[in-house]
């Protein structure tokens, strides 16, 4: 039997936000680890996945938007119609974004790989809104396993897009704080000195505010430096100079690059 959120939480799809918080605390009772174990762990983490959804107004609404196109496929064994299609790329895509909304993180992640991970163009394979919502979820994923990198590289994918025309809006914020929280606390000690300065670009490339991209041309300069590239770390240091004058914790490197 297929599951989603609403059926986690033991409710119907009419509920109310207070229906909702209600249904998740009586649910999270009945998983604390006191009373159902340790085992109960992941089911708990769908649980909070479904409620953090479900109780955000916005949230929910592309939530439905998204599982209602599942909904119509039911009639039929879906992700057996997909896996028996290792050949056909469009196949593949549906059935990452297929297993990712049913709660099968492992098995898309696997599916994303055998076809190229990174290298996978799914935006040619999916609808724009659906690859939108499969790479956010699919990034998330990827960021719980240390695999920051690929969350990273999928997330900068997403928010190009999303300059170009909005979809989330509104989340569009969250999404950039979620980036800047990804490569200020676990990025940087999941890649080498050559791909940070890539990642920094990139991030140059996103149009965040120019005290952020002073900070990021910083770091590039100070990596810069310890590879033995001056010339470019003084000429980034200046630039990140002019872009915030005031930013701190530099005294030390202008002075080594004689900025």
């Amino acid at each position: 039997m297929m599951q989603d959120y609403y059926s986690l939480l033991g409710v119907k799809q009419n509920a109310s936000t207070k229906e909702i918080k209600k249904a998740f605390r009586e649910k999270a009772k009945q998983l604390h680890p006191d009373i159902a174990g340790k085992n109960a762990e992941d089911a708990m983490r769908k649980l909070l996945a479904a409620y953090e959804v479900l109780s955000d107004r916005d949230r929910r609404y592309q939530y439905d938007q998204s599982y209602s196109r599942f909904i119509k496929k039911i009639s039929f064994d879906y992700r057996t119609f997909l896996r028996e299609r290792p050949d056909d790329p469009r196949s593949q895509a549906k059935l990452v974004e297929f297993e990712l909304f049913h709660f099968e993180e492992d098995a898309a992640i696997e599916v994303w790989e055998k076809n190229g991970g990174l290298e996978f163009p799914m935006e040619q394979y999916l609808d724009r809104e659906d690859w939108m919502d499969c790479v956010y979820v699919l990034a998330e994923e990827l960021d719980k396993r240390e695999r920051s990198y690929e969350a990273f590289m999928l997330l900068a994918d997403l928010l190009r897009e999303e300059r170009r025309r909005p979809y989330y809006k509104q989340h569009t914020e969250d999404i950039e704080i979620y980036v800047k929280e990804m490569v200020r606390l676990r990025l940087k000690n999941q890649v080498d000195a050559d791909t940070w300065v890539d990642c920094m670009e990139t991030l140059l490339d996103l149009g965040f505010p120019p005290r952020d991209e002073a900070r990021w041309m910083r770091s590039m300069a100070e990596t810069l430096f310890r590879m033995g590239d001056e010339s470019a770390a003084e000429s980034i240091i200046r630039e990140a100079l002019r872009r915030d004058p005031a930013m701190p914790n530099t005294a030390h490197l202008r002075k080594k690059l004689k900025v």
